[in-house]
């Protein structure tokens, strides 16, 4: 098992195939239909344009077992040093360590990256993702009380954030 840089032509079809269960049987992406292949290929420029990694975690015959980047939190130009991170493993696979390895190296490129804030949405209730973000140093911002609704009820959406030691110099 190891951690790759994903990318389209290798990692696409994959990665909408965790992404696309997480919208049907979860409430870890506040969306009701599957996402398509021709989303995945503006997904994929957007990342690359902007640099921000999409980092996998594949077994030895090179299946996509996970899956983590971040991308822009807010638009404006003084949110320049904060992202939004998202973690997805493939069902079957989750609570063994890889949602944490991901992670890991998402916080690394963060501040590689000269980052400052890394930020998680995560549905209040999703108590095993509450649990991990936390183990890592993320603490709870606020939650927004019925700020989505899916499966026929409200789902409050909490923040939790990480501060990083960087940059050395921010500037505008």
């Amino acid at each position: 098992m190891k951690i790759v840089d994903c990318n389209h032509d290798r990692h696409a079809a994959q990665i909408l195939e965790v992404f696309n269960d997480a919208i049907v049987t979860s409430t870890a992406v506040f969306d009701y239909q599957p996402r398509t292949a021709d989303f995945m290929v503006s997904w994929f420029k957007t990342k690359e344009a902007n640099r921000f990694p999409t980092i996998g975690f594949e077994d030895t015959d090179g299946t996509l077992l996970g899956f983590a980047s971040y991308g822009t939190f807010r638009a404006w130009p003084a949110y320049k040093y904060s992202v939004e991170l998202s973690v997805y493993v493939r069902k079957g696979h989750r609570r063994q360590g890889i949602g944490r390895r991901l992670m890991q190296e998402l916080i690394t490129a963060a501040k590689a990256q000269d980052y400052h804030l890394m930020v998680g949405g995560i549905e209040a209730a999703n108590t095993g993702s509450i649990a991990l973000h936390e183990s890592l140093g993320f603490t709870l911002a606020g939650t927004i009380r019925h700020a989505g609704y899916k499966f026929g009820r409200w789902l409050d959406l909490s923040f939790y954030q990480l501060i990083l030691e960087t940059p050395l110099i921010p500037g505008y």
